[in-house]
């Protein structure tokens, strides 16, 4: 009976897990990753060296060191304008256009159009890259926000 009421309760836990981590960010999830991954393998470096298995431990932890050093040196959130040391009020880059900091070439390409199409064509394809880059649907903040800075360089 006891086992049956462990695997209900793990049950129940692994489902309302999951439905935390549906709507979490993308950043929150990985950021979760490595926290498990981090303890997971401390805690098997001090297992290990407590059953007298310390070049294993040692082992663990340069291993697990190897995995966890990229995730913790992520790039960090650049500041708006997309350029390090760009603030609110630096202004756009060189050759840049407009208040976006965003050559009206660059958002074309972003956008995937040719020069010269109309606003339609630039909403519709915002909108569709959009519904596949949205942070909310998995994608990227850095993809979502060059796309409304391309349509906002193109429609201003």
């Amino acid at each position: 009976m006891i086992p049956l009421l462990l695997g209900g309760v793990t049950l129940v836990t692994l489902m309302l897990a999951l439905g935390m981590f549906s709507g979490a960010r993308v950043t929150t999830v990985k950021k979760f990753g490595v926290w498990v991954v981090a303890l997971g393998g401390i805690l098997l470096a001090v297992l290990l060296f407590l059953t007298g298995r310390g070049a294993a431990g040692l082992a663990d932890l340069l291993m697990l060191g190897m995995v966890i050093w990229p995730w913790l040196k992520m790039p960090r959130r650049q500041p708006e304008g997309g350029r390090p040391g760009a603030g609110p009020g630096s202004g756009p880059g060189p050759g840049a256009t407009g208040r976006t900091g965003m050559t009206r070439d660059e958002a074309y390409a972003v956008l995937g159009l040719k020069r010269g199409a109309d606003e339609s064509m630039i909403r519709d394809a915002h909108r569709r890259l959009m519904r596949m880059a949205h942070p909310d649907n998995g994608g990227s903040d850095w993809l979502a926000s060059r796309l409304n800075q391309a349509r906002d360089t193109l429609l201003i």
